[in-house]
């Protein structure tokens, strides 16, 4: 019997917004996602404060985060829902 449905697995990929490394050690994944970096994040970011007519940039932390999902595929000769 040749396999109709041949769903593919697809890894999704995203990063939590910059923000001051030391703030960041609590900051969670949204829902679905799975945190792939420890501690305080990956300092690849900066991040902006505004004080009065003034736009500051510091050095920030973010972290990564993945989901994995399926996606609903048919195998290769087929076609339908």
């Amino acid at each position: 019997q040749m396999k109709k449905q041949c769903d593919q697995k697809l890894l999704v990929r995203m990063k939590t917004e910059c923000v001051p490394c030391s703030l960041n050690l609590k900051t969670q994944c949204p829902a679905g996602y799975t945190k792939i970096t420890n501690g305080t994040g990956i300092p690849d970011c900066r991040y902006y404060l505004e004080i009065k007519t003034h736009v500051l940039s510091f050095p920030g932390c973010r972290h990564h985060c993945m989901k994995e999902f399926e996606q609903p595929e048919c195998c290769q000769g087929h076609w339908g829902p």
